[in-house]
């Protein structure tokens, strides 16, 4: 089985792919690349997308590079391959990303990416550092994770999910912000999971193992 870690020069892609390759290795879950070929994503058995920066630059860097962002499609939607977008990597997934400019998205999740605005001033946005997820549905990623388990977030905007039922788990940030989403063959996590030690490694074993 081979996973592909897309690069496509929007984030380091250097402790993702780690995590990823450990607990590869411990699941006998096969091969990890990073890689910036179209031809191994369309191959892939599963799809990783990792995200840092402005929604709008992510996507034009995706669709910008070497025909990844046709092959990922080809991957996904076409051959029904387990795929996760980590941080921006999962908001690309959203209808519209309101980041600097309307950008359109993948549009498999259906909402729209906006600025976090919590409730309480004192808060700060950036959203940076841990937080506790709130399972909302049950899913075979979250295989041994409870509500109350925390993972390590690093974002200023958030997505708002059209459908309640594709909102899978949230975090509690002076208001509702999204932490895992999904439908079908896809999943996308807000958080880093590479960054989110034990639940973070366990969550990533479980999408290694999901069979969707």
């Amino acid at each position: 089985m081979l996973t592909a870690l897309i690069d496509y020069e929007s984030g380091n892609l250097h402790s993702a792919h780690k995590a990823f390759e450990r607990m590869a290795r411990e699941g006998d879950a096969g091969e990890v690349v990073v890689t910036s070929d179209a031809d191994t994503v369309a191959r892939a058995d599963r799809v990783v997308l990792p995200g840092d920066g402005a929604f709008p630059a992510c996507m034009a860097a995706l669709k910008g590079t070497g025909g990844l962002y046709d092959a990922m499609i080809e991957a996904v939607e076409a051959r029904g391959r387990p795929f996760l977008g980590i941080c921006v990597g999962m908001q690309l997934m959203a209808s519209w990303g309101r980041e600097y400019e309307d950008t359109r998205g993948l549009d498999w999740i259906g909402g729209e990416v906006t600025r976090i605005v919590p409730s309480d001033p004192t808060l700060k946005v950036p959203h940076m550092g841990w937080n506790d997820l709130i399972l909302d549905a049950p899913h075979p990623v979250f295989d041994g994770i409870s509500t109350g388990d925390h993972t390590y977030f690093v974002h200023s905007y958030h997505m708002a999910v059209t459908d309640p039922a594709q909102r899978l788990a949230h975090v509690d940030y002076a208001s509702d912000v999204t932490a895992v989403i999904g439908r079908d063959n896809m999943l996308g996590m807000q958080f880093h999971p590479e960054k989110s030690q034990t639940t973070g490694l366990r969550l990533i074993s479980n999408f290694l193992a999901w069979r969707p």
